[in-house]
């Protein structure tokens, strides 16, 4: 108990800085990978140091300190390679400083989200599958090229036609870029994250896979279903009320970059 007032006696304002800021980053980290594969593999990384931290401890075995010894700075560098879109994510949310000063700009409203409501809700009662993504700060101009290039001005009978299973533009994404759709059936990355629910399909996947790899928000209808789901920063939000779609993605979207170049 002594020591522990002494430890406190020693804290001063320094000291408290130094403290606050190594809490918050730990903290940043782990909201960072929740919800993540990452979460399961820093499990193991904390058993296995535990592990070898009490064999250490408790017995005396050279030959495994040796190997051990050996083996840290290989798993050291094993890190970035493991925690690659983690660590990707994060450089991109400190490169994006602009987007607090945006904070305080008054929204308008988006064309695109006006007019993706009523279509949603169109598209969930005839239960046509739909992917639509909005590219924010991260470029998409890779996938964009993978589509049919449209620069089209928003509407819900555009949308609804483009989705519609007749049409050969059905099966892929809608890349939205500066409040028009850049292009159509856009192949997007497929996340390699398990899904719990069997109804979601290679749609919510792609959806997924883009949110992890970018900032974009992907909007998607279920062809089984027709509910709605939101992807957005690695994490699938599903069952939201088409009938709010407008509020929901406005809330969303309310730090997305004005003036954005044609490419970044």
């Amino acid at each position: 108990m002594e020591k522990a007032l002494d430890y406190l006696n020693q804290i001063n304002l320094t000291s408290a800085l130094d403290i606050s800021l190594v809490t918050a980053v730990i903290y940043s980290a782990f909201i960072l990978i929740r919800g993540t594969r990452a979460v399961q593999v820093l499990r193991g990384f904390i058993g296995l140091a535990l592990i070898i931290a009490l064999l250490s401890s408790l017995i005396d075995l050279p030959a495994f300190s040796w190997l051990v010894s050996t083996a840290l700075p290989v798993l050291l560098l094993a890190i970035p390679v493991i925690f690659q879109p983690e660590l990707r994510r994060a450089l991109e949310q400190i490169g994006r400083t602009g987007n607090y000063l945006r904070l305080f700009r008054r929204n308008k409203e988006n064309k695109v989200v006006s007019a993706l409501k009523p279509a949603c809700l169109r598209l969930s009662q005839r239960r046509h599958g739909a992917l639509i993504i909005f590219e924010r700060d991260t470029g998409l101009q890779e996938y964009i090229d993978t589509g049919i290039l449209m620069n089209a001005e928003p509407s819900p009978e555009l949308f609804l036609t483009i989705f519609n299973k007749t049409t050969e533009l059905h099966d892929g994404a809608v890349i939205v870029r500066n409040e028009k759709l850049a292009a159509a059936a856009c192949v997007m990355p497929l996340s390699t994250s398990s899904l719990s629910d069997r109804q979601m399909g290679l749609r919510h996947r792609a959806a997924l896979g883009i949110s992890e790899v970018s900032d974009a928000i992907a909007v998607v209808v279920s062809e089984e279903t027709g509910q709605v789901s939101i992807a957005h920063n690695g994490r699938i939000i599903r069952r939201q009320d088409p009938a709010r779609l407008d509020t929901i993605l406005t809330a969303f979207l309310q730090n997305q970059r004005s003036n954005r170049g044609e490419k970044p």
